[in-house]
């Protein structure tokens, strides 16, 4: 089984010859384990977080015992009415402790299995070559000339941003770019605003690369671009958020290396 041809271009968007796509592209698309893996993935980032164990117990409160017609809740010490009394240290108390705080050792990990994450990132990469669904997660691919977008090794050389720009602008990917920085600005609404998230992070071109001569720093400034080695892919990576479909540029090497890092069965895509 074949996963089909498509044009190899060069920086400056021309085709220059046909080339085989790896046979991991046939992969079947599994929205329901692409999502697993990246619950996953982004369940290992989160830092766990706990009140102190003694906050709301730092007090001389104590219960008066029976016969004051009051209930035998710990009053704080040493007050003279109208303060006298004041409940403390139980959870039903205005200033008590609280009932159920977060506790840090509470284990965030959502573990899933090996050979499922390993699907997941075959599946998500089979996504990638799917107009449809790259359309679908708001990418501007109107004027791309082919997707998968396929370049020489040349995009690995490229050291500054202005190079990387022309490149982008000559295979019509700028316009997803400007799409992602115009979105930067946008506040999240909710009470993430509160809590270190009050923007989000629109994601645009994710470049993937089989060694890095400097393309790293020549794209790290640009809003959503992503460049990462063909080594580190995942699933989060290819479908933030857990929505297949990222539109990505595979530079030639890379393309040339998902077969022996993700090879695929005849068996498996008939059964999976």
């Amino acid at each position: 089984m074949n996963a089909g041809k498509v044009n190899l271009y060069n920086l400056k968007g021309e085709a220059i010859r046909k080339i085989s796509l790896p046979r991991v592209f046939l992969t079947p698309i599994r929205p329901d384990i692409i999502k697993r893996a990246v619950l996953s993935i982004l369940s290992v980032k989160r830092q766990p977080y706990g009140v102190d164990p003694m906050a709301g117990k730092r007090t001389t409160a104590e219960s008066w015992g029976t016969g004051h017609g009051l209930a035998r809740v710990p009053r704080v010490k040493g007050h003279r009415y109208p303060a006298a009394g004041r409940g403390a240290f139980v959870p039903m108390a205005v200033g008590g402790r609280r009932a159920h705080p977060p506790k840090s050792e509470k284990v965030f990990l959502e573990r899933i299995n090996r050979k499922e994450k390993k699907l997941a990132t075959c599946s998500a990469i089979a996504a990638t070559a799917k107009p449809e669904l790259v359309k679908s997660r708001g990418h501007r691919i109107d004027s791309i000339p082919e997707i998968p977008l396929v370049v020489t090794d040349d995009i690995q050389k490229l050291r500054s941003a202005k190079e990387f720009r022309e490149v982008l602008t000559a295979l019509g990917l700028w316009s997803d770019v400007l799409r992602a920085k115009r979105r930067m600005g946008k506040v999240r609404a909710g009470k993430g605003k509160m809590r270190g998230r009050r923007r989000k992070k629109a994601r645009s071109v994710l470049v993937v690369v089989e060694k890095d001569e400097g393309v790293f720093k020549a794209a790290r400034n640009y809003p959503g671009v992503d460049v990462v080695l063909v080594r580190n892919l995942n699933a989060e990576l290819l479908a933030p958020g857990g929505h297949p479909g990222r539109l990505t540029l595979w530079s030639e090497s890379a393309l040339k290396n998902l077969d022996k890092l993700f090879p695929v069965r005849e068996g498996l895509l008939l059964t999976q």
